[in-house]
């Protein structure tokens, strides 16, 4: 028997992404002036795909046609930004364009657990009969 929604799956999965990219981009600001170091990022393409993939089914007309892959949604991919080098020392972390993707990270993480909360609350008045 399921007790939740597939809402608060999603929203959790949701809050598991932006926590991981927290720690991407904090990693990333810390190693600033680490030689030879490449920015990280988590792949949102990615995590989209297996979203979708979990929530919708092909309906396949030939037993030729792919179906949608189905994976883990707790394993994100974390990519390494090679193909630049904005420091002399071979770093390519750029500390505004992170302190950008981290406010934003912010926003998305408020969103989530603001709606997940809302969930919850709308379980608790269920719960206590819509007092």
């Amino acid at each position: 028997m399921k007790l939740f929604s597939n809402t608060i799956k999603s929203l959790e999965n949701a809050l598991d992404y932006s926590s991981l990219r927290q720690k991407v981009i904090s990693n990333n600001i810390a190693n600033v002036d680490t030689p030879n170091y490449k920015a990280k990022d988590v792949s949102f393409k990615d995590h989209l795909t297996k979203e979708v993939g979990q929530q919708m089914s092909a309906y396949r007309t030939s037993e030729k046609h792919l179906e949608f892959s189905r994976g883990s949604s707790s394993n994100y991919q974390i990519t390494t930004k090679n193909d630049t080098s904005y420091n002399h020392n071979g770093n390519n972390v750029d500390v505004d364009k992170e302190m950008a993707i981290l406010a934003e990270n912010q926003i998305y993480y408020n969103a989530v657990t603001d709606r997940i909360s809302g969930k919850f609350n709308s379980l608790k008045s269920v719960i206590r009969g819509g007092k």
